[in-house]
């Protein structure tokens, strides 16, 4: 029997009925490939002589092996400053130290913030996280960056899980691949932009007034460029969050509320982010200045507890 080559019609030749008008949300998200770019343009990277690093994704997030977060020596400490920098934020399985060896392991990178917003620890500069139960509901389940309504927000915090029941989970965005992958006309409307940040609208749906008002001389609102530049890697990242982020200077409220509610959702991609499973003892030590996490509220009616030490920053430009 003989084989025929199969009849190829050009369909471009056929009359067709025209496509039909659709339209999506303006501003919206939308498919299509994006550019993830781990390190900045020029950096030379090189190997770790003192640290396993073990990437948790191609863009953001390193487990680190072979490391007592008790000692750490000079050389050590510049090794993960480096590790810091090129993955922003890393993960110490089992660590299980003290509070006062977490203090004494961020002060490593500078002085230490206190909170009077959130509960204390065994020190002033201990921020305690008791969720579960009776507890006051969380307020970390929205993407944010830590203290932004500060006049010079955390370079970086310290993180470790005392205790959980069940297995916890954060979710961390790299805010130099949200701002790389910005359309171009929205790149020029926040070009030189600034915004108001300020504690009350992060705190306001916890707290009653009482608590409140006491603190707003101490924290009055400020402004930071929407699009900050990092002081080590020279990187623009973007600098807006959900929690504390009021308006952009300048704009009508519809303009600035349309323009930050699509600024903050880049946080939510998933190939920006990388998740980490806690178990209790594990640590977590995250560059402030360059992202943004999301405390994910999955453990309820169970407890957790967390210590968290934060480290202070610089006024962002």
């Amino acid at each position: 029997m003989a084989v025929t080559d199969p009849v190829v019609t050009d369909h471009t030749a056929l009359p067709h009925a025209p496509l039909r008008e659709a339209r999506v949300p303006a501003d919206g998200m939308y498919e299509g490939r994006r550019t993830l770019r781990r390190l900045p343009e020029g950096w030379q990277e090189r190997p770790y002589e003192l640290i396993d690093v073990v990437p948790q994704g191609p863009l953001i997030g390193a487990e680190i092996r072979g490391v007592d977060l008790a000692r750490l020596a000079p050389a050590l400490r510049e090794e993960l400053n480096r590790a810091l920098l090129e993955w922003k934020v890393l993960f110490f399985r089992g660590a299980a130290i003290t509070a006062e060896q977490q203090r004494a392991f961020a002060l490593n990178w500078g002085e230490l913030e206190t909170n009077p917003l959130l509960a204390r620890g065994s020190a002033d500069d201990v921020v305690r996280f008791d969720k579960g139960g009776s507890a006051t509901p969380t307020y970390e389940n929205v993407w944010h960056a830590d203290v932004t309504f500060r006049e010079r927000p955390a370079l970086g915090a310290v993180l470790q899980l005392r205790e959980a029941r069940r297995t916890a989970v954060t979710p961390v965005a790299d805010m130099a691949a949200a701002y790389d992958n910005l359309p171009d006309s929205v790149k020029e409307r926040i070009e030189g932009a600034r915004a108001v940040h300020d504690f009350i609208p992060g705190f306001a749906r916890f707290y009653g007034p009482e608590r409140l008002a006491p603190l707003q001389d101490l924290f009055p609102p400020v402004t930071h460029p929407v699009v900050r530049t990092h002081p080590e890697t020279g990187r623009r990242t973007l600098f807006v969050n959900t929690s504390f982020t009021t308006h952009i200077v300048g704009m009508e409220r519809a303009e600035s509320d349309r323009l930050l509610g699509f600024l903050v959702r880049q946080a939510h991609v998933p190939e920006y982010q990388v998740r980490f499973h806690w178990q209790a003892g594990d640590v977590a030590f995250w560059d402030n200045r360059a992202t943004q996490h999301y405390a994910v509220d999955d453990y309820a009616p169970h407890r957790r507890v967390a210590e968290r030490v934060a480290i202070a920053g610089d006024r962002p430009y």
